[in-house]
C-alpha cells in the first residue's frame, strides 16, 4: 500500500471517530416537564373517564434516565369517573390530591380523599381511584420500584393525611427561609407524619419565603423530583465546570427530575412565597440506613 493511500485511510478513520461518537445520545442530568403541556397517554389505569399524563418514568420518553422511580404523572378523573383497578407486585405507590375530591379503593377498604390529601399504597394492595363528585379530580401518582427490597409488614389500615395538617419545621442544613412539612419518610422515620417508604426516603412540602431559597445542593444516592405548586422563582438544576448552578425560570406546574448527584435548589421571587412538593427515593443499590434529610 502506497503512502498516499495509507494517509487517506488514516484521515477517513480520524474523521469517522467523532462522527460516530456524536451519534450517541448523552443522558441529561435532569429532566424538565410542564404539566400544563403534558399529553395524555394510554396506561393500565386509563378508562374513558380516567386520563393519565406521564411526566417521568413509565410512559415518558426518557425512561433510561429515571431508574428507581417507576412512574410519576398526573391523572385527571372526569366527574363521576373511575380508573381501572391495578396492583403492582414490585412497586409502592403514593397518591397526592392536587385538586378536587374523590376516593381510592384500597384492597377491601375505601379511602375518601380531599384536596392536598396524600395516601401510601403498598405494592401488594390492589387499588383504583374514583371521582363521585361533580367536578374533575386531579391526582399526582408516584410509583417506586421495590425489587430487591425486603418486604415490610402491611399497615393495619390505609396510611393517609393532609398536607396542611402537618406542621412546618426548620430542617438542619437548610436556610431558615425554607420551611418543611415532613409528610412521609422511610419505615424507620421518627419525624415524618407517615413512616412507610421502602424506596421513598422523603416526601415533603417546602414553603419558601419571598426572596428566600432552598439553596443548591445535591444527593449522592437518591433521585429527587420537585413540582412547583404555587409561587414562582428560579429553579437550580445542574451546572457547569465552574461550579455555577444552572438557573431556570420556574412557575406553577413545572416539574423537575434530578438524577443522583445533580445540583438541585430553588430561589423564590421577591414578594412571592413558593410551595414545592418534593420527593426523594433511593437509587437502586445505594441504600443507606439512617440517612437524613
Amino acid at each position: 500500500m502506497d503512502s498516499v493511500k495509507r494517509y487517506s485511510l488514516t484521515l477517513i478513520a480520524l474523521f469517522a471517530l467523532p462522527l460516530h461518537a456524536g451519534e450517541r445520545k448523552i443522558d441529561p442530568t435532569f429532566l424538565y416537564r410542564d404539566t400544563s403541556m403534558a399529553k395524555e397517554k394510554k396506561s393500565d389505569i386509563t378508562t374513558a373517564t380516567c386520563h393519565y399524563k406521564p411526566l417521568f418514568g413509565q410512559g415518558d420518553s426518557d425512561t433510561s434516565v429515571v431508574v428507581g422511580v417507576a412512574r410519576y404523572g398526573e391523572t385527571v378523573l372526569d366527574p363521576n369517573g373511575e380508573c381501572a383497578p391495578v396492583q403492582y407486585p414490585e412497586e409502592d405507590q403514593v397518591y397526592v390530591v392536587l385538586d378536587g375530591s374523590g376516593s381510592v379503593k384500597y384492597g377491601n377498604d375505601t379511602v375518601s380523599l380531599q384536596r392536598e390529601d396524600y395516601l401510601y399504597i403498598p405494592s401488594t394492595i390492589p387499588h383504583a381511584a374514583s371521582n363521585p363528585s361533580s367536578r374533575p379530580l386531579t391526582l399526582l401518582m408516584m410509583g417506586f420500584r421495590t425489587k430487591g427490597f425486603e418486604p415490610t409488614q402491611l399497615p393495619p389500615r390505609p396510611l393517609h393525611a393532609n398536607i396542611e395538617d402537618v406542621p412546618t419545621n426548620l430542617v438542619r442544613g437548610h436556610p431558615s427561609s425554607a420551611l418543611f412539612r415532613l409528610l412521609m419518610g422511610d419505615v424507620d422515620s421518627k419525624r415524618d407524619r407517615i413512616a412507610a417508604g421502602r424506596v421513598l426516603t422523603s416526601l415533603f412540602l417546602m414553603e419558601i419565603a419571598p426572596g428566600g431559597t432552598n439553596f443548591p445542593h445535591h444527593h449522592e444516592r437518591e433521585e429527587e423530583i420537585y413540582l412547583v405548586l404555587s409561587g414562582h422563582g428560579v429553579m437550580a438544576a445542574g451546572g457547569g465546570m465552574d461550579g455555577i448552578a444552572g438557573r431556570h425560570p420556574a412557575k406553577p406546574g413545572d416539574a423537575y427530575f434530578f438524577r443522583l448527584n445533580c445540583t438541585v435548589g430553588y430561589y423564590s421571587a421577591p414578594n412571592v412565597k413558593s410551595r414545592i412538593l418534593a420527593v426523594r427515593s433511593w437509587y437502586p443499590g445505594m441504600v443507606v440506613k439512617g440517612a437524613e434529610h
